[in-house]
């Protein structure tokens, strides 16, 4: 067999494989996004202004601008990067999986890409739960899970007329399931872990909304 000439071999690495400009503005990307929302909880997202982010990054606000026009902008790129793991999770849900483990996976999958710790977690999601300017992010981010879970729960559920209505309300109901676990661990001050009351509520709500018998 014959091999492909070099020149190929090169061309099809450079294409798959990112430069190191593209690697390099990754990374910046990524901890601008890290360090502003660390500002941001900490300070508030009112009272932090966008000098204080570039600066804490060792950048100039032109570059800021390049990556992120506003500051909530910031927080919808740490919101996207939960929203990108809870489709990649409901995706890759097995087969035989139901509608409860989808979504428990799914929602179960989002906890450690919040941040680095516990700590921190908990501040980024005081940040965007408990700011008003915030509102729109926080539901836009909603609105995107429960869209994901949707499609993933429409073709696993039992064939019927009304099975698309049925899956967006399992999805629905299962971010209602999330906010309402977030809100008992902001009122917890964030010291348990956030999983198992998760877990707490899912329960809660399978046992309340089981047919009797």
């Amino acid at each position: 067999m014959s091999r492909p000439p070099v020149s190929s071999l090169r061309v099809a690495a450079s294409a798959s494989a990112p430069s190191r400009r593209e690697a390099r503005r990754s990374e910046t990307h990524a901890a601008l996004i890290e360090g502003a929302m660390r500002l941001l909880s900490t300070q508030g997202f009112d009272t932090t202004t966008v000098d204080e982010i570039a600066a804490s990054a060792g950048i100039s606000r032109r570059t800021l601008f390049r990556y992120f026009p506003t500051k909530a902008d910031i927080v919808t790129a740490w919101a996207q990067n939960m929203t990108d793991v809870l489709t990649a999770s409901v995706e890759s849900c097995p087969a035989d999986f139901t509608p409860q483990d989808i979504i428990r996976m799914a929602l179960e999958a989002v906890v450690p890409q919040m941040a680095k710790n516990r700590a921190e977690a908990y501040a980024f999601v005081c940040l965007i739960e408990r700011t008003p300017a915030l509102l729109s992010v926080s539901l836009r981010k909603y609105a995107r899970w429960e869209d994901a879970l949707a499609a993933a729960l429409a073709s696993r559920l039992p064939p019927s007329p009304d099975q698309a209505l049925a899956a967006r309300v399992a999805a629905r109901s299962g971010i209602a399931a999330f906010r309402t676990a977030l809100d008992e661990w902001i009122r917890l001050k964030g010291r348990p872990a956030l999983v198992p009351i998760l877990h707490k509520v899912l329960a809660l709500q399978a046992g309340l909304l089981a047919p009797p018998g």
